[in-house]
């Protein structure tokens, strides 16, 4: 590992020469590169060359802009044959005691962006503190990462082999907006980032090279571009996941999780920024990206809200269905974390929930894509949550249940993965049933796998396919069968438990007519909540196909 450090200048020589020499005392060799100076300052820079004692000026005949002079800095030291570069300014703002622990760090994360961390006294100017707070937010959500504070930062160790390997490959900004611009870059290739706390002042009679409206139109186009491409990886991650094999070719399980871990991550961070209304002002064009680009999902919403409102829906009732959807999973991070969503839940059923967490025997819960089953658990008290297991077909719940409980680990759920339930899996819930837990599974969703085990019964006007699993699972746990909805009604959200079954019984001799009952039964009351809240259905492919 060979470090060197790197200069930028233009128009600053006032304490050029006491950074030179502290970056000389560290027994760094030094390039600076004069960024097309004027009188004084060309003068005094130059007057810094001396090769001798490993300090080398470069001078660029025309102003290069800020990143334009560090990438030629970086030219010169890897050529030189250096494998990183310190970044330093030349207006003595950064605090060099801080060069052993930042150097120290380099060389411990030989592969990392090593960044200072600004730690501002009160020289710095207002508005200077506004705009970075700006960048560093759209940085975050660039990035899905609230770990890098400061991404203004000029005070850094680069990797001279994965920033060659980066400008060779992408455009990176040239003037002010290189430092946010290269860090955002090589994150989303695979570049560590190590952060190190560093005082930063704004001397008294420091000149700024900051162009107030042609760097701040610099910036605002960088952060553009990033949101849009950060878009386009993610829709590409999408795409390039192999398709879901030997499944039926109109099963929900095929249609890809567009950005679904990383949307989660996008939709934590932007509440804890922002709040409820400033996150879903930020996800508004997000969502109809996806609304947009979703072909098969639009089609399906579009189907859908047809059958709900008895009428051909409008392009703009399909971006409220979406825009829906992004809504119950705001509020469910709402919930956990505390907020007034949690507060503003109406149980609706009060005596019913009370004697289920009474019955010693524990409960089958059925729930659907409706509403937001997952704000109801929050409200339960964490006795009552412990008891719940769980039924998922995918990893689409993993994922979910992995985000909320980075955000709060109190939400983590008992998840029980399942394609089919074989007899281990159904031995299992019955002992859980039997000390009293809740197993929860979704009565709305054919399995991943399943061979022919549903029923057909009149859902919104069309036979529709619905699965036999619940109830035959309800048989075989023989416990009471309750149907759970959470529906949001203006400011608050009413939760309903309703009595199913206090016992599915399948006789052998009419088994299937047993089936085809509970079928029927669960999507008439499916269909009554779904008329009342056609919103908050959340099911984006073709429910009919058969």
């Amino acid at each position: 590992m060979r470090v060197c450090a790197v200069i930028p200048s233009y128009n600053h020589w006032k304490a050029i020469n006491q950074v030179v020499a502290r970056l000389q005392q560290a027994g760094l060799p030094v390039f600076v590169v004069d960024d097309g100076s004027t009188e004084p300052a060309a003068s005094v820079i130059a007057g810094l060359h001396d090769p001798a004692a490993s300090v080398v000026v470069y001078r660029l005949a025309a102003n290069q802009g800020k990143g334009g002079a560090v990438i030629e800095g970086f030219r010169l030291a890897e050529r030189a044959g250096f494998t990183h570069a310190l970044q330093v300014d030349a207006d003595g703002q950064h605090d060099l005691n801080a060069l052993p622990a930042m150097l120290a760090l380099a060389e411990a994360h030989p592969d990392a962006l090593v960044t200072g961390q600004p730690q501002y006294d009160c020289s710095v100017p207002a508005g200077r503190k506004i705009g970075r707070w700006i960048t560093h937010f759209w940085v975050a959500i660039e990035t899905l990462n609230l770990r890098i504070i400061d991404s203004m930062c000029g005070f850094r160790v680069y990797p001279l082999v994965a920033v060659r390997a980066l400008l060779e490959a992408e455009n990176v900004g040239r003037r002010m907006d290189f430092d946010t611009d290269v860090l955002v870059r090589l994150m989303w290739r695979g570049t560590a980032v190590v952060t190190l706390p560093v005082k930063v002042i704004y001397p008294p009679d420091n000149s700024s090279n900051f162009d107030l409206w042609h760097d701040n139109l610099r910036i605002s186009w960088m952060h553009t571009r990033l949101v849009v491409e950060m878009l386009w990886r993610l829709a590409g991650r999408a795409a390039a996941r192999p398709p879901v094999p030997a499944e039926p070719p109109h099963h929900w399980a095929n249609l890809a999780e567009r950005g679904a871990y990383w949307g989660l991550r996008f939709c934590a961070l932007a509440y804890r920024l922002l709040g409820r209304q400033g996150c879903m002002a930020v996800m508004a064009p997000i969502v109809a990206w996806f609304f947009l680009t979703g072909r098969e999902q639009r089609e399906a919403s579009r189907v859908f809200l047809g059958r709900a409102f008895g009428r051909p829906a409008t392009l703009l009732e399909g971006y409220r269905h979406f825009l829906g959807f992004a809504g119950r999973v705001l509020d469910t991070f709402i919930a956990w974390s505390g907020g007034g969503a949690r507060s503003a839940v109406v149980v609706d059923t009060p005596e019913t929930l009370e004697a289920a967490a009474k019955d010693g025997r524990g409960a089958l819960l059925v729930v659907a894509h409706l509403g937001n089953a997952d704000l109801a658990r929050a409200t339960l008290d964490e006795a009552t949550r412990a008891r719940l297991t769980v039924l998922v077909h995918t990893r689409h719940a993993a994922n979910y249940n992995r985000v909320l409980s980075e955000f709060n680990p109190e939400s983590a759920m008992t998840l029980v993965e399942v394609t089919n339930i074989g007899p281990d899996t159904a031995i299992a819930l019955k002992e859980r049933v039997e000390h009293g837990d809740w197993v929860v599974i979704a009565g709305d969703r054919i399995p991943v796998g399943s061979t022919g085990r549903v029923g057909l019964a009149r859902f919104l006007g069309a036979a529709a396919p619905f699965s036999h699993g619940p109830w035959i699972l309800a048989a075989l746990l023989g416990c009471p069968v309750y149907l759970l909805f959470c529906l949001k009604d203006g400011d608050r959200w009413r939760l309903a438990l309703e009595p199913f079954a206090e016992r599915v019984a399948l006789p052998r001799a009419r088994r299937e007519a047993a089936l085809q009952q509970c079928v029927g039964r669960y999507a008439e009351q499916l269909e009554g909540y779904v008329r009342k809240a056609p919103y908050q259905w959340f099911n984006f492919f073709d429910f009919w196909a058969c």
